[in-house]
């Protein structure tokens, strides 16, 4: 697993490592896909970039305090997002970016200890 901590406020959710599968997020281990929040991290069904769609992004879609940008981990390595899906969350005024789930990740850490309104949509490779 790669080690990939920094120092978060009280209750936010880090990304340690991923990596064999999933993800340990705030000391927590979680087999399979996830969505990181903030203040929360939540199981996802997408295994695979394939199967993603915009209600699988619902609970992205609907989060108080609303999500500015949205970081797709697409797994071993970068994919594109439909315009079907990048449309919409554009209209919520949510900016989305496709990476391999390493780099989301990573991205995602750096985003959330600057304080933006950040979320991770994170394919387990």
């Amino acid at each position: 697993m790669q080690d990939i901590s920094g120092l978060p406020k009280e209750g936010q959710q880090l990304i340690n490592s991923y990596g064999e599968g999933g993800f340990r997020v705030s000391g927590v281990r979680h087999e399979g896909s996830v969505i990181v929040f903030p203040d929360e991290t939540a199981s996802w069904s997408v295994a695979d970039l394939g199967e993603l769609t915009l209600e699988s992004l619902n609970t992205v879609m609907q989060a108080v305090p609303p999500v500015e940008i949205l970081l797709i981990g697409c797994g071993a390595s970068m994919g594109f997002i439909d315009d079907s899906i990048r449309r919409p969350l554009r209209d919520k005024g949510i900016t989305i970016d496709s990476m391999d789930s390493g780099a989301a990740a990573r991205t995602y850490n750096v985003l959330l200890l600057e304080g933006r309104r950040v979320a991770a949509a994170l394919i387990a490779q």
